[in-house]
């Protein structure tokens, strides 16, 4: 899946062929974490704080599009 957005360096990808429970990922140089959609919590990884904070306004402000996009790519999953 393309990159869903590229902002100040920080990535946000959602990928097809998923797993529960729905999730972000965003990449930043050589770190990445995994953020759930629903909880907003860190499933794996992490970031730079000030990336971190990034990544939760951008899902904060586009949770429902991307778990739409996340369901759209892993219908199984629905």
């Amino acid at each position: 899946m393309p990159i869903l957005e590229n902002f100040k360096g920080v990535k946000i990808h959602v990928y097809n062929g998923e797993h529960r429970p729905p999730h972000i990922h965003a990449d930043y140089n050589e770190f990445e974490v995994l953020i759930e959609i629903e909880s907003r919590r860190i499933y794996a990884g992490s970031l730079p704080k000030r990336q971190l904070k990034i990544a939760f306004d951008w899902l904060t402000e586009n949770a429902d599009w991307v778990l739409q996009v996340f369901y759209e790519l892993n219908t199984e999953l629905r």
